[in-house]
């Protein structure tokens, strides 16, 4: 049998035409409107909620073919409406509808959301383990009241500003027959839905259904955990009334920068500088581990430190997670400190220029126009393109003072 339901709420036939359809919502809209009759406020919503499917082709197609309870179950278009989202924004959790096997009402959560709660490490906690207390305030329900609100113990009486939805709806007129609607929480209920007379309100949670209680929380942070990772502490966040099962804790680990030490998955890097002498002649320092345990690196004489060169210590990096004993590596980049000008009078360098392995040698051109120059250390705020003032031009100056013989002419013989 076919649902004329809409049909009937808007007073047309099944095979009115989109005019018909128009003309008789314009006219409800006016008898309805909330502005006029506050009483009609549910009314104006099923006339609203009607014309928004019976006017839109696709739409009243898809209402002709399934019918509420088809729009009940979730049908939608190819185009991705769902009417029962649409019903939702207009009705809350109840409505004229709600015979219809609930059309329009929101599914009860079965499951409270999580807290997260963001927890600072260090890298030596991460590369060592730690065990940390956190204290923690959340909701539980009242032991007084068993979550009722009441000293009877009797359920609140529904809302009837709100109509137990805990969120109130206000139209405001746009243009003819046309309304927009605003959805506020309700002040009544503070958007609870539900209202208590002051004398049976219970005494401990004042009406509110929980309690705040507060807990301790022993956080294990294991060896190789890692920035952002994750520690699941399962239901232990807040209770709700008509919520079965209370959501989790979840801890967040957020690593603080380490002065030395940068870490890369389950390796670490550093950077070290050394002078120009333990770059060629071999170097050795202790470098203080994350563990406290101090590590000899040492290089001889001979295997040459280049800038920018890296070494690996293997096996010294950060722990594995779950399988502590396993670690990654090390790695450990050099910078070179050369010394100062002219740091050796000029017959000692003749003499370090003997151990050293012989220079290139050079042969000046012949035939060449060569021309010798100077370098000299950069200076950024320095101007030197363009400037007239840079000793570097002076070379190519013209010795003919006057100024206005500036035009440079080629010679044809």
């Amino acid at each position: 049998m076919a649902d004329n339901q809409l049909y009937d709420i808007l007073g047309v036939n099944r095979n009115a035409s989109e005019t018909e359809i128009k003309k008789n919502y314009r006219k409800l809209a006016k008898e309805f409107h909330p502005d006029k009759n506050p009483e009609a406020g549910d009314k104006f919503k099923e006339i609203s909620y009607a014309y928004e499917i019976l006017s839109d082709t696709k739409k009243r197609q898809l209402y002709d073919r399934v019918g509420i309870k088809g729009l009940q179950e979730g049908h939608h278009d190819d185009g991705g409406f769902a009417p029962h989202d649409l019903f939702s924004q207009l009705y809350g959790n109840s409505g004229p509808f709600a015979g219809f096997g609930g059309f329009g009402g929101r599914r009860r959560p079965q499951r409270g959301e999580d807290t997260v709660h963001p927890l600072k490490v260090s890298l030596n906690d991460l590369y060592n383990g730690k065990t940390c207390k956190l204290q923690l305030s959340k909701n539980v329900i009242c032991v007084t009241c068993n979550g009722t609100g009441s000293k009877s113990g009797q359920p609140a009486g529904k809302c009837t500003s709100c109509n137990g939805c805990g969120m109130k709806l206000t139209y405001r007129a746009i243009g003819p027959g046309m309304v927009q609607q605003v959805q506020s929480p309700c002040s009544d209920c503070r958007a609870s839905g539900v209202v208590f007379k002051d004398k049976d309100k219970c005494g401990k949670c004042k009406g509110k259904k929980v309690t705040i209680q507060t807990k301790v929380l022993d956080v294990h942070v294991d060896k190789g955990m890692k920035n952002n990772q994750k520690i699941l502490f399962r239901g232990e966040g807040d209770q709700q009334p008509d919520v079965p099962e209370p959501g989790d804790v979840v801890i967040v680990l957020q690593q603080t920068p380490h002065e030395i030490f940068e870490r890369r998955e389950n390796d670490l890097h550093m950077k070290h500088t050394i002078p120009l002498t333990e770059a060629l002649c071999g170097f050795s320092f202790l470098l203080d581990h994350l563990d406290a345990r101090q590590l000899h690196i040492r290089q001889s004489g001979g295997d040459v430190i280049v800038p920018n060169a890296t070494k690996v210590v293997k096996g010294e990096g950060m722990p594995m997670y779950k399988n502590p004993f396993e670690k990654g590596n090390l790695f450990i980049t050099f910078s070179v400190a050369f010394p100062k000008n002219y740091f050796v009078p000029e017959p000692t360098l003749k003499v370090l220029e003997g151990l050293l392995p012989p220079k290139p040698a050079f042969v000046m051109p012949e035939g060449e126009h060569v021309e010798e120059v100077d370098l000299v250390d950069y200076d950024p705020n320095e101007r030197t393109s363009g400037n007239s003032n840079f000793k570097g031009g002076a070379a190519y100056e013209s010795d003919d003072e006057d100024p206005q013989e500036t035009n440079l002419q080629c010679v044809h013989q």
